[in-house]
């Protein structure tokens, strides 16, 4: 009979599989404590950083093709201003991430790209549909201008991206022996179900 609770742990904590190679595996969804608080900050961190990257580059190809009479400014301008507040959000998010969970460092360097997007998005001209506008897209080179600002913000989100991906890895790998009160050897893969 196969114990449901083991050294303090309930049979929710656990739960056992058989692997690909027929052996008994138990894995214990308390690894997901043992990563703790920044392995999971710097997951999302690294998932979002790939969302954002992934966007300023399709801004940076729309804008192209405007450039390059691709496209029409109102079709552009429609495709761009609607992931502008998506960014904005996604954005926030990650920096109220980085101040919540006390990396100051990393929240000071981050956060002025966060200001500026907001600053941009919150001083555009009333008349305006949207950050980006059809009828002054092509005015005292704003077009230059917001190729500019969204390759600037590219090579941002690119050094960002390997910044959180160097600290998931450590905080992944990093060997604490306890994570919120349980030890670290109670979070491993095992052969034997019953074993610890």
């Amino acid at each position: 009979m196969e114990k449901n609770f083991h050294r303090g742990l309930s049979a929710f904590d656990r739960t056992t599989f058989t692997a690909t190679t027929g052996r008994k595996c138990r894995f214990e969804l308390s690894v997901l404590l043992r990563m703790g608080i920044d392995g999971l900050l710097f997951i999302l961190s690294v998932i979002d950083e790939g969302a954002l990257l992934f966007l300023v580059v399709y801004f940076v190809i729309t804008l192209s093709d405007l450039e390059c009479d691709y496209l029409n400014a109102t079709s552009c301008c429609s495709k761009l201003n609607k992931f502008v507040l998506p960014e904005i959000i996604a954005q926030g998010f990650l920096t109220a991430l980085l101040l919540l969970t006390g990396h100051w460092i990393l929240f000071l360097i981050y956060s002025p790209c966060t200001v500026w997007i907001i600053y941009q998005f919150a001083t555009k001209p009333s008349g305006n549909i949207g950050l980006y506008d059809p009828a002054e897209i092509h005015n005292r080179h704003q077009l230059k201008t917001y190729m500019r600002d969204n390759m600037i913000k590219m090579g941002v989100h690119l050094i960002f991206f390997f910044i959180f991906l160097y600290w998931m890895i450590f905080s992944l790998l990093k060997d604490d022996t306890t994570m919120f009160g349980i030890p670290a050897e109670k979070a491993k893969l095992t052969d034997d179900p019953y074993e610890l």
